[in-house]
This record gives structure tokens, C-alpha cells and sequence, in this order.
């Protein structure tokens, strides 16, 4: 119980900072995507932002090898290969979010403040996510 209302309050303070820095509206995400064109940067700084946060934290949680919070052994993944289908992952994902203007995490985000680009964005993730599942285990 205290791990589901943990998780809860952590992805609530997720989404409202995803809202707040704009990362759940496709035409800003859009902005920062456009390079050759009127880029907007301040995404960038959200990125950095979070970046920094989660370094100390992380770095703080792997010394100790477990989180912070709950104590529990820390399970990161110990593969570095740079195989074809991380690169292949990589491109579809970056395409999806160049395309759509949005990426998982803020396409919830929009799925709860009801937008239908969202919900629509994240029924098609849902599906290709299916989908792999589906290919994967044949």
C-alpha cells in the first residue's frame, strides 16, 4: 500500500512538472524539434534540469545499491551493447516523437487531461507495444 501511494505521488509531481514545462503540448515539443526553423530551446533546459536531479539521485542510490525511498535493491540494466535493434528502437522512437510531438511519458499526461490527440497517441503506442509483445514471442 505504501509503495502504491508512494508511486502515485511521485507520478502525480511527474505529470505536473511534464505540464507545467510544457512537454505534454505536441506544438511545443515541435518548437524544440525544429532545428532549421524558429527553435524553441526551453525544452532543452527542462531536460537538463531533470537530468541533473536524477544523476545525484542515482548516483546516491548506486553507492548505497538500493533506492532511496523504499529501500529496495536497485535493479539497473547491465547491458551496453549498441546493437541493430537499439538503433532501430532508437529511430522509431525519435520518428514517433517528431511526428506526433509527444512521447510516452506526456502522452499520459495528455491521455488524463483528456486530450484526444493524446488518447489517440496512446492507443496506437498501447497497440505497437502489443504488437512487439506479439512478434517477440514467436
Amino acid at each position: 500500500m505504501k509503495l502504491n501511494l508512494l508511486g502515485l505521488i511521485t507520478g502525480l509531481i511527474f505529470g505536473l512538472g511534464l505540464l507545467l514545462a510544457g512537454m505534454a503540448s505536441p506544438s511545443k515539443v515541435q518548437g524544440f524539434l525544429d532545428i532549421n526553423g524558429l527553435w524553441d530551446p526551453s525544452l532543452a533546459f527542462v531536460m537538463i534540469g531533470g537530468i541533473s536531479v536524477a544523476v545525484i539521485f542515482f548516483t546516491l542510490a548506486k553507492k548505497r545499491q538500493a533506492t532511496l525511498l523504499t529501500h529496495e535493491a536497485m535493479k539497473l540494466p547491465n547491458n551496453q551493447t549498441i546493437d541493430a535493434r537499439l538503433i532501430l528502437g532508437s529511430v522509431a522512437f525519435g520518428a514517433g516523437w517528431g511526428i506526433a510531438g509527444i512521447c510516452p511519458g506526456p502522452a499520459l499526461v495528455a491521455v488524463g487531461a483528456g486530450s484526444i490527440g493524446g488518447i489517440i497517441f496512446f492507443i496506437a503506442m498501447w497497440a505497437g507495444m502489443n504488437l512487439f509483445e506479439r512478434l517477440q514471442t514467436q
